[in-house]
């Protein structure tokens, strides 16, 4: 029998962002498996997740008992998880697959039931100050073979607004709903009319709308036929979601703030949504991702992992190896690499003419150096984007 020896956190920011990465090391010498366990906001409390309460949990388990493991480490402290233990068991979790992978000398791809395509498709984002930014950045990924992006002008909320506040207004990001709505539909007439219909589009809301808005810009946004349009609700109103289906055909992503798969059942299984958006480290892994797409897949719904800088490589590797297994993928969200995390990092997945590929190597085929990773150390800052305000002052959700 293989135990779990030791449990230790690695933190790293080689691009800016704090990446929390899970090293779990076994009685075999040299055996050891990585994990993703990042949530940049609160990192430092998943990893005294990891350290307090897991390492104690998990030291001499058997590293092949991942179902055993995962679901008595969710209960282990009675109350359902949120953000900070889901990703602290998530990182466990990952881990082991890793393990199991080197063990038996395949790539987890392999053990997920084998490849159902050789690479992930992806998609890239496209910000900008006007239209005629955007569309420069959109032809730029199409001339790199890239057929799917995600447009925005303004990042998250739109931007060039006029904003008049309150005397002695709080600090935020300041937004105005109607013209970022307006906005966007003028933004989506000039990319369709300048660059035509070749190309797939998503937009991301970040659920930035009042729900009665929301149906209305779904509505809106059908003539440019977008491949989906993400988060145009926050989970507290997924309801709603309900009405957008009954007015409109535009495809619709949800999810990747939940944090218990059953936070997805009535989506899926009423069918509101066609694409689940699910951040994989804050579900708990592997183990739970796995079963979300069996039951995506009976709804006829596709997988669209959220990927985004604040995934660690583990975290982008393990959803390459979930994407090129599972029948009902659909997308694969990429921001790729600079050269700062390749110090760090070897063995992430390659990208090449719009798709992504993992490589053959046993586990997830990554490794961390982590005397590299010291010189990029994390920073406890709150990033600004998460203090959305309307304009009279409300706090919105961001």
């Amino acid at each position: 029998m293989i135990t779990i020896r030791d449990v230790k956190t690695i933190l790293t920011a080689p691009e800016g962002i704090n990446l929390v990465v899970v090293k779990i090391e076994t009685s075999e010498p040299g055996l050891y498996g990585l994990g993703c366990a990042t949530f940049t906001q609160r990192y430092l409390t998943v990893a005294s997740a990891v350290e307090h309460y897991l390492k104690p949990f998990l030291i001499g388990k058997d590293v092949h008992r991942i179902e055993d493991i995962w679901q008595t480490a969710m209960v282990s402290g009675y109350w359902r998880n949120g953000p900070e233990f889901n990703n602290a068991l998530s990182g466990v979790d990952m881990a082991l697959w890793d393990i199991k992978g080197k063990i038996a000398g395949l790539p987890v791809f392999q053990l997920l039931g084998g490849k159902c395509r050789e690479g992930a498709a992806i998609y890239k984002h496209a910000d900008g100050s006007c239209k005629e930014e955007v569309e420069e950045n959109v032809r730029s990924y199409m001339d790199q073979g890239v057929r799917y992006v995600r447009c925005q002008m303004g990042l998250y909320g739109g931007r060039d607004q006029r904003i008049i506040k309150p005397r002695n207004a709080l600090d935020g990001v300041y937004y105005d709903p109607k013209a970022y709505m307006r906005g966007i539909v003028e933004l989506f007439e000039h990319l369709r009319g300048k660059i035509g219909w070749e190309i797939e589009f998503i937009h991301d809301v970040h659920e930035r709308l009042a729900p009665i808005d929301a149906v209305a810009f779904a509505k809106q946004m059908e003539p440019f036929k977008l491949f989906y349009l993400e988060d145009a609700l926050p989970p507290e109103q997924i309801e709603w979601y309900r009405t957008i289906r009954q007015h409109t055909v535009t495809p619709i992503a949800m999810g990747e703030l939940f944090n218990n798969p059953n936070e997805w059942l009535p989506l899926m299984s009423n069918r509101l949504i066609d694409f689940i958006r699910v951040h994989v480290s804050q579900v708990g892994g592997i183990t739970p991702a796995k079963k979300m797409t069996s039951m995506a897949e009976a709804f006829g719904i596709r997988t669209a992992w959220h990927g985004p800088g604040d995934v660690s490589p583990v975290g982008h590797a393990a959803n390459v190896h979930l994407d090129i297994s599972s029948i009902n993928f659909g997308i694969q969200e990429w921001n790729g690499f600079k050269e700062e995390v390749y110090e760090v990092f070897s063995g992430c997945p390659e990208e090449k003419d719009g798709y992504v590929y993992p490589n053959d190597l046993p586990g997830f085929g990554i490794d961390i150096d982590e005397e590299k990773a010291k010189k990029y150390p994390c920073l406890n800052e709150l990033p600004k984007w998460t203090l959305a305000r309307l304009p009279d002052g409300t706090s919105a959700r961001p």
